[in-house]
Protein backbone atom coordinates (compact mmCIF):
# COMPACT_ATOMS: atom_id res chain seq x y z
CA UNK A 1 0.00 0.00 0.00
CA UNK A 2 1.41 3.27 -0.90
CA UNK A 3 1.96 6.52 1.15
CA UNK A 4 -0.80 8.30 -0.89
CA UNK A 5 -3.74 5.10 -0.76
CA UNK A 6 -2.81 4.46 2.91
CA UNK A 7 -5.88 5.17 5.63
CA UNK A 8 -5.56 8.21 6.98
CA UNK A 9 -5.10 8.02 10.61
CA UNK A 10 -8.35 9.84 12.50
CA UNK A 11 -8.17 12.57 14.54
CA UNK A 12 -10.65 12.25 18.11
CA UNK A 13 -10.25 16.05 18.21
CA UNK A 14 -11.73 16.53 14.81
CA UNK A 15 -14.79 13.82 15.07
CA UNK A 16 -15.22 15.20 18.56
CA UNK A 17 -15.76 18.63 16.95
CA UNK A 18 -17.80 17.00 13.89
CA UNK A 19 -20.66 15.69 16.31
CA UNK A 20 -20.65 18.51 18.47
CA UNK A 21 -20.97 20.58 15.66
CA UNK A 22 -24.22 18.41 14.21
CA UNK A 23 -25.70 18.43 18.00
CA UNK A 24 -25.14 22.12 18.14
CA UNK A 25 -26.90 22.86 14.10
CA UNK A 26 -30.33 22.65 15.54
CA UNK A 27 -30.23 24.77 18.26
CA UNK A 28 -28.63 27.42 15.87
CA UNK A 29 -30.89 26.93 13.36
CA UNK A 30 -33.74 27.10 16.03
CA UNK A 31 -32.91 29.47 19.61
CA UNK A 32 -36.30 29.71 20.24
CA UNK A 33 -35.73 26.02 22.04
CA UNK A 34 -33.03 27.93 24.37
CA UNK A 35 -36.27 30.07 25.04
CA UNK A 36 -38.38 27.35 26.35
CA UNK A 37 -35.97 26.06 28.47
CA UNK A 38 -35.75 29.11 30.31
CA UNK A 39 -39.76 29.33 31.16
CA UNK A 40 -39.55 27.20 34.29
CA UNK A 41 -36.23 28.70 36.09
CA UNK A 42 -37.62 32.86 34.87
CA UNK A 43 -40.84 32.03 36.45
CA UNK A 44 -38.75 30.66 40.30
CA UNK A 45 -36.56 33.29 39.55
CA UNK A 46 -39.62 35.77 39.33
CA UNK A 47 -42.14 34.13 41.65
CA UNK A 48 -40.35 32.29 44.21
CA UNK A 49 -37.14 34.62 44.69
CA UNK A 50 -39.13 37.57 46.47
CA UNK A 51 -40.40 34.92 48.30
CA UNK A 52 -36.64 34.17 49.82
CA UNK A 53 -36.74 36.51 52.65
CA UNK A 54 -33.26 37.85 53.86
CA UNK A 55 -33.38 36.29 56.68
CA UNK A 56 -34.00 32.96 55.55
CA UNK A 57 -31.13 33.41 53.30
CA UNK A 58 -27.47 33.24 54.47
CA UNK A 59 -26.16 36.29 52.71
CA UNK A 60 -26.74 39.65 52.61
CA UNK A 61 -29.04 39.83 49.93
CA UNK A 62 -31.08 36.84 49.35
CA UNK A 63 -30.28 37.23 45.55
CA UNK A 64 -26.99 36.72 46.59
CA UNK A 65 -28.17 33.04 47.37
CA UNK A 66 -30.86 32.16 45.39
CA UNK A 67 -29.62 33.00 41.87
CA UNK A 68 -27.24 30.64 42.12
CA UNK A 69 -29.24 28.10 43.16
CA UNK A 70 -31.02 28.53 39.99
CA UNK A 71 -28.27 28.32 37.86
CA UNK A 72 -27.81 24.98 39.12
CA UNK A 73 -31.86 23.82 38.36
CA UNK A 74 -31.06 24.94 34.84
CA UNK A 75 -28.02 22.73 34.87
CA UNK A 76 -30.24 19.45 36.28
CA UNK A 77 -33.42 20.17 34.19
CA UNK A 78 -31.93 21.13 31.14
CA UNK A 79 -29.45 18.54 30.46
CA UNK A 80 -31.23 15.16 32.56
CA UNK A 81 -33.65 15.03 29.76
CA UNK A 82 -31.52 15.17 27.11
CA UNK A 83 -31.35 11.19 26.78
CA UNK A 84 -34.46 11.39 25.37
CA UNK A 85 -33.89 13.13 22.41
CA UNK A 86 -30.73 9.85 22.09
CA UNK A 87 -33.56 7.36 22.71
CA UNK A 88 -35.42 9.19 19.33
CA UNK A 89 -32.56 8.65 17.32
CA UNK A 90 -32.05 4.99 18.30
CA UNK A 91 -35.71 4.43 17.38
CA UNK A 92 -35.90 6.29 13.92
CA UNK A 93 -32.47 4.64 13.37
CA UNK A 94 -30.21 8.19 12.93
CA UNK A 95 -28.11 6.88 15.54
CA UNK A 96 -27.43 3.82 13.69
CA UNK A 97 -26.56 5.79 10.79
CA UNK A 98 -23.89 8.04 12.41
CA UNK A 99 -22.25 4.50 13.68
CA UNK A 100 -20.85 3.07 10.16
CA UNK A 101 -19.36 6.52 9.64
CA UNK A 102 -15.87 6.69 10.14
CA UNK A 103 -16.06 8.51 13.59
CA UNK A 104 -14.93 6.91 16.14
CA UNK A 105 -17.08 5.42 18.73
CA UNK A 106 -15.86 8.04 21.70
CA UNK A 107 -16.33 10.87 19.66
CA UNK A 108 -20.05 9.95 18.86
CA UNK A 109 -20.57 10.05 22.70
CA UNK A 110 -18.28 13.29 24.29
CA UNK A 111 -19.14 15.34 21.28
CA UNK A 112 -22.74 14.81 21.91
CA UNK A 113 -21.91 15.27 25.52
CA UNK A 114 -19.60 18.56 25.18
CA UNK A 115 -23.06 20.13 23.32
CA UNK A 116 -24.82 20.31 26.48
CA UNK A 117 -22.33 23.00 27.64
CA UNK A 118 -23.14 26.24 25.17
CA UNK A 119 -27.18 26.20 25.15
CA UNK A 120 -26.30 25.70 28.94
CA UNK A 121 -24.06 28.53 29.25
CA UNK A 122 -25.96 30.73 26.87
CA UNK A 123 -29.16 29.94 29.19
CA UNK A 124 -27.66 30.46 32.38
CA UNK A 125 -26.09 34.30 31.03
CA UNK A 126 -29.84 35.11 30.21
CA UNK A 127 -31.02 34.25 33.81
CA UNK A 128 -27.96 36.29 35.65
CA UNK A 129 -28.89 39.49 33.50
CA UNK A 130 -32.76 38.42 34.16
CA UNK A 131 -31.73 38.89 37.83
CA UNK A 132 -29.29 41.94 38.03
CA UNK A 133 -32.83 44.38 37.50
CA UNK A 134 -33.71 42.54 41.06
CA UNK A 135 -30.96 43.77 42.60
CA UNK A 136 -28.63 40.61 42.13
CA UNK A 137 -25.09 41.92 41.89
CA UNK A 138 -22.24 39.39 40.66
CA UNK A 139 -18.73 39.81 40.64
CA UNK A 140 -17.67 39.61 36.75
CA UNK A 141 -14.53 37.39 37.39
CA UNK A 142 -16.23 34.52 39.90
CA UNK A 143 -19.38 34.70 37.66
CA UNK A 144 -17.30 33.74 34.85
CA UNK A 145 -15.71 31.04 36.74
CA UNK A 146 -19.34 30.06 37.95
CA UNK A 147 -20.65 29.53 34.35
CA UNK A 148 -17.80 27.09 33.53
CA UNK A 149 -18.19 25.26 36.70
CA UNK A 150 -21.94 25.45 35.55
CA UNK A 151 -20.99 24.00 32.53
CA UNK A 152 -18.83 21.39 33.38
CA UNK A 153 -21.38 19.60 35.61
CA UNK A 154 -23.89 19.91 32.56
CA UNK A 155 -21.55 17.68 30.58
CA UNK A 156 -21.64 15.17 33.48
CA UNK A 157 -25.62 15.43 34.05
CA UNK A 158 -26.03 14.98 30.19
CA UNK A 159 -23.51 12.02 29.84
CA UNK A 160 -25.12 10.54 32.35
CA UNK A 161 -28.89 11.11 30.85
CA UNK A 162 -26.87 9.80 27.21
CA UNK A 163 -25.67 6.35 29.59
CA UNK A 164 -29.00 5.80 30.64
CA UNK A 165 -30.78 6.25 27.46
CA UNK A 166 -28.48 3.59 26.02
CA UNK A 167 -29.19 1.31 28.83
CA UNK A 168 -32.82 1.49 28.43
CA UNK A 169 -32.86 2.58 24.93
CA UNK A 170 -35.62 -0.15 24.67
CA UNK A 171 -37.90 1.06 27.39
CA UNK A 172 -38.94 4.49 27.38
CA UNK A 173 -40.85 4.59 30.34
CA UNK A 174 -37.62 3.39 32.44
CA UNK A 175 -36.14 5.90 31.33
CA UNK A 176 -38.87 8.79 32.25
CA UNK A 177 -39.28 6.77 36.07
CA UNK A 178 -35.65 6.63 37.01
CA UNK A 179 -35.84 10.49 35.63
CA UNK A 180 -38.32 11.56 38.07
CA UNK A 181 -37.69 9.71 40.81
CA UNK A 182 -33.80 11.10 41.08
CA UNK A 183 -34.12 14.27 39.75
CA UNK A 184 -36.69 15.74 42.89
CA UNK A 185 -34.95 14.08 45.49
CA UNK A 186 -31.37 15.85 44.07
CA UNK A 187 -32.97 19.17 43.95
CA UNK A 188 -34.52 19.28 46.89
CA UNK A 189 -31.37 17.64 48.74
CA UNK A 190 -29.19 20.64 47.08
CA UNK A 191 -30.31 23.45 49.19
CA UNK A 192 -30.71 25.46 45.79
CA UNK A 193 -34.10 26.70 46.56
CA UNK A 194 -34.23 26.79 50.37
CA UNK A 195 -31.42 26.27 53.00
CA UNK A 196 -31.00 23.03 54.79
CA UNK A 197 -29.43 24.50 58.05
CA UNK A 198 -32.71 24.50 60.00
CA UNK A 199 -33.90 20.81 58.29
CA UNK A 200 -33.91 17.61 59.69
CA UNK A 201 -30.27 15.88 60.85
CA UNK A 202 -31.23 13.10 58.19
CA UNK A 203 -31.63 15.40 55.32
CA UNK A 204 -28.77 17.45 56.19
CA UNK A 205 -26.40 14.39 56.23
CA UNK A 206 -27.85 13.18 52.78
CA UNK A 207 -27.16 16.68 51.56
CA UNK A 208 -23.53 16.11 52.21
CA UNK A 209 -23.65 13.19 49.90
CA UNK A 210 -25.00 14.77 47.45
CA UNK A 211 -22.83 16.78 44.30
CA UNK A 212 -25.25 19.00 43.35
CA UNK A 213 -25.06 20.43 47.43
CA UNK A 214 -21.31 20.90 46.91
CA UNK A 215 -22.03 22.91 43.33
CA UNK A 216 -24.52 24.71 44.75
CA UNK A 217 -22.60 26.51 47.44
CA UNK A 218 -18.99 26.59 44.78
CA UNK A 219 -21.56 28.63 42.51
CA UNK A 220 -22.81 30.72 45.64
CA UNK A 221 -19.18 31.69 46.91
CA UNK A 222 -18.14 31.91 42.57
CA UNK A 223 -20.68 34.83 41.94
CA UNK A 224 -19.99 36.72 45.69
CA UNK A 225 -16.52 36.98 44.48
CA UNK A 226 -14.72 34.10 46.81
CA UNK A 227 -12.64 32.19 44.59
CA UNK A 228 -10.46 30.62 46.68
CA UNK A 229 -12.96 28.64 49.55
CA UNK A 230 -13.36 25.05 50.61
CA UNK A 231 -16.64 24.88 49.04
CA UNK A 232 -15.21 26.21 45.55
CA UNK A 233 -12.64 23.54 45.77
CA UNK A 234 -15.48 20.76 46.80
CA UNK A 235 -17.88 22.32 44.38
CA UNK A 236 -15.16 22.24 40.92
CA UNK A 237 -14.49 18.41 42.31
CA UNK A 238 -17.91 17.05 42.59
CA UNK A 239 -18.81 18.73 39.29
CA UNK A 240 -15.61 17.25 37.69
CA UNK A 241 -16.49 13.91 38.99
CA UNK A 242 -19.61 14.03 37.79
CA UNK A 243 -18.12 14.83 34.20
CA UNK A 244 -15.61 12.14 34.33
CA UNK A 245 -18.41 9.25 35.86
CA UNK A 246 -20.71 10.19 33.12
CA UNK A 247 -18.06 10.19 30.09
CA UNK A 248 -16.76 6.71 31.49
CA UNK A 249 -20.24 5.17 31.58
CA UNK A 250 -21.92 6.65 28.45
CA UNK A 251 -18.53 5.73 26.27
CA UNK A 252 -18.74 2.46 28.21
CA UNK A 253 -22.37 1.62 27.38
CA UNK A 254 -22.20 2.96 23.48
CA UNK A 255 -19.76 0.93 23.43
CA UNK A 256 -21.37 -2.62 24.55
CA UNK A 257 -24.57 -1.71 23.03
CA UNK A 258 -22.50 -1.29 19.43
CA UNK A 259 -20.34 -4.21 20.24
Amino acid sequence: MTPDTAPRRRSVTGDVLIVMGRELRPVVSDPFSLVVGLVQPVFFLVLFGPLVATDAAPEPSPWAWFVPGILVMISLFGTASTGSNLQYELHSGSHERLLVTPLTRSSLFVGRALKEFVPLVAQAVVVVLAAVPFGFRPHVGGAVLGLLLLGVLGVGIGSLSYALAIAVREQDWVFWTVHQTVLFPLMILSGMLLPLDDGPRWMRVLAQFNPLTHVVEAERDLFAGHIATQDTALGLLAATATALLGLFLGIRALRAGTS
